[in-house]
């Protein structure tokens, strides 16, 4: 029997429209509660699945209260490390809490590789949230080359261990521990169609677990840890089977309403 309460959470990226965008939520809260994982069940403490999407930042404030109604969760998509002051463009944790988010996604590959996100600066953005109350979703993950090196470990423990030793020196752990979910994004399978199978993702979770473990026994069998990379409803049931992979962070499936719900009820068991 799964211990952790899973999480499927939609990463929209730079998609939508305000109609689109309305629309969505609507069809996935609607799609939600015909599979029977609407309310009252999503807003239960000890229900199935957690679910999240994270839209463009300027549609957060829109859809807060629509994502509301139907029991679902806010996430943003990334944040500052900086609270306020001259940094144009920035959207702060502050800012992101005040407009209804609960979650926000932090380090991932897209920012990472095209934004020049370092690991020093995915943990400064990791404890930026803390302090604002919001519980960030950290991704971690190896490139093909990386892999193919046989690095993928090494690579996802660096990540890790950037960001556990910044909210230790930041004296935010252990208590950050108990918001802090890990989402396991191979870069060779985002949006590729490629997928790891269930046993290689599995194995990246386990150690990440075992990582952890090592920083905090208390952390370890509490974290939940996702898995991302060209998950879809015909591959989720598999994925969410292994015993260390706690739902999932979803691109380009969380776009389609129906395949979204489908992925959701895999989670939920």
């Amino acid at each position: 029997m799964r211990i952790r309460r899973p999480i499927v959470a939609g990463n929209w990226k730079l998609n939508g429209s305000r109609a689109v965008c309305r629309s969505l939520v609507a069809a996935v809260g609607d799609g939600l509660s015909a599979q029977g994982l609407g309310p009252p069940v999503l807003a239960a403490a000890d229900s199935r699945v957690e679910v999240l999407v994270c839209p463009p930042f300027v549609y957060l404030s829109e859809l807060a209260g629509l994502v509301a109604g139907h029991q679902l969760k806010l996430g943003a998509q990334d944040v500052a490390v900086e609270d306020a002051g001259a940094f144009t463009g920035e959207v702060s944790a502050p800012m992101l809490r005040d407009v209804g988010c609960q979650y926000v996604i932090v380090g991932h590959s897209e920012r990472r590789a095209l934004f020049g996100d370092t690991d020093e600066r995915v943990a400064g953005k990791v404890i930026a949230a803390v302090r604002a109350g919001l519980a960030p979703i950290l991704c971690v993950g190896e490139t093909l080359a990386e892999r193919d090196s046989g690095q993928t470990l090494a690579v996802v423990r660096r990540q890790l261990a950037a960001v556990f030793s910044a909210l230790e020196s930041a004296s935010l752990a252990p208590a950050a521990w108990r918001e802090l979910a890990v989402a396991y994004e191979p870069v060779w399978a985002i949006g590729t169609g490629r997928t790891a199978t269930p046993e290689q993702a599995q194995e990246v979770h386990a150690d990440i677990r075992a990582t952890a473990a090592r920083r905090d026994a208390t952390m370890s069998g509490a974290l939940r840890i996702l898995y991302g990379g060209s998950v879809k409803a015909s591959n989720a049931r598999d994925l969410f089977a292994m015993r260390d992979i706690d739902g999932g962070l979803i691109g380009g499936a969380s776009l389609q309403a129906a395949e979204f719900v489908s992925i959701c009820k895999a989670a939920a068991g």
